[in-house]
């Protein structure tokens, strides 16, 4: 079991856990996720790792709340503990000396990229950060971010932070000013996926990080399953970054969706046993 030594809510959704994992804090790298479970009965949530510290043997979750397991997660307090708890899973970013590299972050997505910021910053890019969000509240880590940026770009759909617009329209304006040697795109798929239109247009390098659903996290099950450049790849073991032009995004669009009304009946159910 893993201690929760902090919390920190950043919206009524989205919520900052600090657990303790003192092998996991030593080996992760950029990238890295991890897989837990809440309790005994729980499924399987994958969560990338936002941060660690060493010293303190810990690991930084960050959780939006979707589904009764998330849920059920972010309501777990200050010395409380996770069932158990997995990781570092997947493969490591690969971090290298660019030149100019963007990084265009989504909602919660702005999390797994802020390791991804700093590593790529450690490694003497220059780095541009774009954090987009439907509103001002939405915006996450806009501090950590900053830390490890040359620039950052706030872009808000309601206008009500930063520019008024979404990602792309940020990021458009970055790459017709300057020339951008790498993208990376963290968020929801939509947003990938236009994000990776935009720049295939004019010839940037860049990675997507997928959120597809998961189970196992060791490519036995195949249920992340996901088409770049026409091959199968598992996400959890293969990924969760890929060639963002190679993805097939609409095709991990549709299996994204393909539990929405399991999801809906078993949180409607959960709801009414907790009242």
């Amino acid at each position: 079991m893993n201690l929760i030594t902090e919390k920190t809510w950043f919206s009524d959704k989205v919520v900052k856990l600090v657990v303790e994992a003192p092998r996991i804090a030593r080996s992760r790298k950029p990238g890295h996720f991890i897989i837990l479970r809440v309790d005994e009965k729980g499924e399987r949530i994958p969560l990338t790792i936002t941060d660690s510290d060493i010293s303190k043997g810990t690991i930084t979750l960050v959780v939006q709340t979707m589904g009764v397991s998330s849920t059920k997660l972010a309501q777990l307090n200050p010395g409380d503990f996770v069932h158990d708890l997995v990781g570092p899973l997947g493969q490591a970013t690969h971090i290298y000396k660019a030149g100019t590299v963007l990084a265009c972050g989504g909602g919660v997505g702005v999390a797994p990229m802020l390791p991804i910021v700093e590593g790529f910053k450690k490694a003497g890019n220059r780095v541009i950060s774009i954090l987009a969000a439907r509103s001002k509240d939405l915006i996450i880590l806009e501090d950590e971010i900053r830390k490890w940026s040359d620039e950052v770009i706030i872009m808000t759909d309601d206008g009500s932070y930063g520019n008024k617009g979404l990602v792309t329209a940020g990021a458009e304006e970055v790459i017709q000013r300057e020339k951008i040697d790498e993208c990376i795109a963290i968020g929801p798929a939509i947003m990938m996926k236009f994000t990776s239109m935009l720049t295939k247009k004019y010839n940037i390098p860049t990675q997507a990080s997928l959120n597809a659903i998961m189970v196992d996290g060791t490519g036995m099950c195949g249920a992340c399953r996901v088409s770049v450049g026409g091959q199968t790849k598992f996400t959890c073991v293969d990924g969760p970054e890929f060639d963002a032009h190679q993805v097939d995004f609409d095709e991990l669009i549709l299996r994204l969706n393909g539990y929405k009304k399991e999801e809906i009946s078993a949180s409607e159910m959960w709801n009414t046993q907790t009242k």
